[in-house]
């Protein structure tokens, strides 16, 4: 039997991207996400309840939103931060936020 390997990532490895570090930021982000996640499960309770299509896919367009929103509020956190920062490197962050901006819309 032929097992598969797994590269590990090492954690002196660098990360592309940017750390959003504005506390007050992250904290209203994770409300977001964690408000989809409690909406999420609400899709399954009533999936098993037996809920109707029109219930169900509400309940899914508000998740997705919700997840959106979160993911669009990151992103500008991220460049407003990068741009007061004046980083040396904050031509690339922009155009990596506007990709992360474009696999949204």
């Amino acid at each position: 039997m032929a097992t598969k390997s797994v590269a590990k990532k090492s954690s002196t490895t660098k990360r592309a991207g940017y750390v959003l570090t504005d506390q007050e930021q992250v904290d209203e982000i994770a409300k977001r996400i964690k408000r989809a996640h409690g909406q999420l499960g609400a899709v399954a309770r009533m999936l098993e309840e037996g809920r109707t299509c029109n219930e169900i896919v509400t309940q899914m367009a508000a998740v997705t939103k919700a997840v959106n929103t979160a993911a669009f509020a990151l992103i500008s956190a991220n460049l407003k931060q990068c741009v007061e920062e004046d980083r040396p490197n904050s031509d690339a962050i922009a155009t990596n936020l506007q990709k992360l901006f474009n696999t949204l819309v």
